[in-house]
């Protein structure tokens, strides 16, 4: 018949959606009140912009980015040092049988979209887009 909510194309599940921003408000409240305690992580401010749930909920990638950009590397390699406290800070908000496995990833989501003002606000864009279109009607309709 047809394909599953799993299926190929498919977005994620509302209990995907649900438990990656359980977890997103978690991981952001834990860094920012320094529950865990590294004084290097805590001079860090970091942002969770996203987390993403597998749809078995085993593994959640969260998507991070310090404060200015700047430090990203060091900011993965002290999360992933603390990657078990995390987990554990993060699994009692849950309520799942399983706390799922941290990842954590850049966040290039501001990179890409600083890459799209640059391109829109090109010269040979900006002319291509201030000129009239052939058939000078509206294609609406």
């Amino acid at each position: 018949m047809g394909e599953t909510r799993q299926g190929r194309g498919a977005g994620p599940t509302q209990r995907q959606l649900r438990v990656g921003e359980t977890i997103r408000r978690r991981l952001a409240e834990v860094l920012g009140k320094g529950e865990i305690h590294d004084p290097e992580l805590d001079r860090l401010a970091i942002t969770v912009s996203e987390v993403r749930a597998s749809p078995d909920l085993r593994q959640a990638t969260a998507y991070v980015l310090p404060l200015g950009g700047a430090g990203g590397e060091a900011a993965l390699a002290l999360l992933g040092r603390h990657r078990g406290a995390l987990r554990r800070a993060v699994a009692a908000s849950l309520g799942l049988k399983f706390a799922p496995d941290l990842r954590f990833v850049l966040d290039d989501a501001f990179d890409r979209a600083e890459a799209m003002r640059r391109l829109l606000d090109a010269p040979a864009v900006r002319a291509d887009l201030a000129r009239p279109r052939a058939g000078g009607g509206d294609d609406d309709g």
